[in-house]
């Protein structure tokens, strides 16, 4: 079993994966600074093999103590989409990108890096046609583009992986409901309609614990995967806002969505992707975006009424 570093540990993603790199035998350093005073690991804090420390991803000399002895580093810490990118372009740029350079320059070249990019880094793809790990990089906010960079960084160094995550969605004890999926099932829940801007506009979608799962495959399989990016998404989910809706409306049938012709999305991002790469390697995404939807209306029984998103 390996000894993971992984920071942005209490995040999204990562208060799914913390606790499943621990069940499958791991021994985890998890840093954050819990930037959202969140407490989503507490779950773990009775594990032995697991390890908190309370700090920033850009304190170099923090980090370089935090990875010193481990096997693999997953470096989660984000500041995660568009709209909170423009909102502090300082900070993405020293968490997204020269955080992770630091690692590169830190560690040894012996230990395994796992870091998740994203599909986001198409931007506008070709109508009809699905973006492969081939496809041209056109991002089109600074979340993205920060993300190309330091993947193509990342990819030029040895023992790396990147994975290129579809928008995620499903409950996590970090909850975001800004992310698509679950901001309109929000809507759903809590309003019972949305106005669509640029409806057809579509995405590939992924369930967060899927994610999650992801990143454990790519660490059992390190040897044979290193050296590449992957993009991973439910392949049965590249579709567009208006079907995002329509499959919402499934299970909550008074819902209302209608299309606001002369408005426009601050997302531009529009484009299919193809899962073929990973999924010939073994790993499927297998939770639905039906699974999903359900799952959200029951956490949002849970939730009380306050957002709990990025910005």
């Amino acid at each position: 079993m390996a000894k993971v570093f992984v920071t942005g540990a209490a995040g999204y993603i990562g208060s799914i994966l913390t606790p499943r790199l621990l069940e499958a035998g791991h021994d985890v350093t998890a840093l954050d600074n819990f930037m959202y005073r969140q407490a989503s690991l507490l779950d773990c804090c009775n594990h032995p093999h697991f390890e908190l420390v309370r700090g920033d991803c850009r304190d170099r000399d923090l980090v370089a103590k935090c990875l010193k002895h481990a096997d693999a580093i997953i470096p989660l810490a984000c500041l995660t989409g568009a709209p909170l990118c423009k909102a502090d372009p300082v900070g993405a740029a020293t968490i997204i990108r020269d955080a992770v350079r630091d690692i590169l320059a830190i560690r040894s070249e012996r230990q395994a890096v796992i870091f998740p990019t994203t599909n986001s880094g198409y931007g506008v793809g070709e109508k009809g046609k699905f973006c492969t790990e081939l496809s041209p990089l056109r991002p089109v906010s600074l979340y993205g583009t920060l993300k190309v960079e330091i993947e193509k960084e990342l990819l030029a160094a040895p023992n790396v992986i990147t994975l290129r995550l579809a928008t995620v969605f499903g409950a996590s004890p970090r909850m975001r409901t800004d992310l698509l999926v679950n901001d309109f099932v929000l809507r759903a829940v809590r309003d019972g309609f949305v106005v669509l801007f640029e409806a057809d506009f579509k995405r590939n979608y992924l369930h967060v614990r899927d994610a999650a799962d992801a990143f454990l495959f790519c660490l059992d399989h390190f040897q044979d995967m290193r050296g590449h990016a992957y993009n991973v998404g439910l392949s049965d989910a590249n579709i567009s806002k208006r079907e995002l809706c329509e499959a919402i409306a499934q299970h909550i049938p008074s819902f209302y969505y209608t299309e606001h012709k002369l408005g426009e999305d601050p997302d531009k991002r529009d484009y299919i992707v193809s899962n073929e790469k990973i999924e010939a390697r073994g790993f499927k995404a297998r939770r639905s975006l039906s699974q999903g939807i359900v799952e959200l209306i029951k956490a949002y029984r849970v939730l009380p009424a306050f957002p709990y998103g990025n910005v």
